[in-house]
């Protein structure tokens, strides 16, 4: 494992970051020896390196090994930018949910990827693999591609430039295809997803810009199952949680 090509492994810094990130979505607890086959670092060292995050209640230590710690949880919530964002945005992703009772997400862009920053679903919500504070690739969500279409030019040739890991079936894979959806994104003001992400999903997504109106702050979705779910009906209603969204932020920041 590497965190970058820079040599960040040969840091204290660098070493306890590929422990904690370690450990993946599914995981609750990681023995030693599984966090030195993942690192690649040498036993001693993740034992002394997990010793020190346990020390800082980054990790905990268990009877099978050590899992990450509730002191993480608080560093995100300190993370001033999306603790604004999420708490101005839950009333209006909340209504969305009451309006349409199918899952609804908030995403902001890191690199090339959606960070889903909430998630609100009910019991008959979809099976999707998202999660609060998971990511997916840009090019393949309803979220990720309202983002990029408003991205400045040279990131949108970045991800244009590939590879476009392929997810399913559906996936848009095709540079030239995907510049034409973006094209049509920015005109129309919503971007869909049609199983490009997972089977059976379809989604729609709107975004939340700056006080400019042309950069893209966030953007929102609502995500339901093929059979039952019409992502054409639930446009209008996603459009207005974005653009109250960012009418709230533009208030709050004068």
């Amino acid at each position: 494992m590497t965190l970058d090509s820079t040599g960040a492994l040969d840091t204290v810094l660098g070493k306890a970051v590929a422990l904690l990130r370690a450990f993946t979505a599914d995981d609750r607890v990681l023995p030693l020896a599984e966090l030195v086959r993942r690192t690649g670092l040498p036993k001693g060292t993740v034992h002394r390196v997990a010793g020190d995050l346990v020390e800082h209640r980054l990790l905990d230590r268990t009877d099978r090994g050590y899992r990450l710690s509730g002191g993480l949880f608080e560093l995100g919530l300190r993370a001033s930018s999306e603790r604004t964002l999420l708490e101005l945005a839950m009333p209006f992703l909340q209504d969305l949910y009451e309006r349409t009772h199918e899952t609804v997400h908030l995403g902001i862009r890191e690199g090339t990827e959606v960070v889903y920053v909430a998630k609100i679903g009910g019991h008959r919500q979809a099976k999707t693999p998202s999660r609060t504070g998971g990511r997916m690739p840009m090019h393949c969500t309803a979220i990720g591609k309202v983002l990029l279409a408003h991205a400045d030019p040279e990131l949108q040739a970045d991800v244009l430039a590939g590879p476009l890991e392929r997810r399913t079936p559906r996936t848009i894979v095709a540079p030239g295809v995907l510049r034409r959806q973006l094209t049509r994104i920015v005109e129309t003001g919503v971007s869909y997803e049609r199983e490009e992400s997972t089977p059976g999903l379809l989604c729609v997504a709107a975004p939340v810009f700056e006080t400019d109106g042309r950069t893209p702050l966030a953007a929102i979705s609502v995500t339901g199952p093929v059979g039952r779910f019409r992502p054409e009906a639930h446009e209008t209603a996603v459009r207005a949680a974005a653009t109250a969204l960012a009418s709230t932020l533009g208030r709050r920041r004068r």
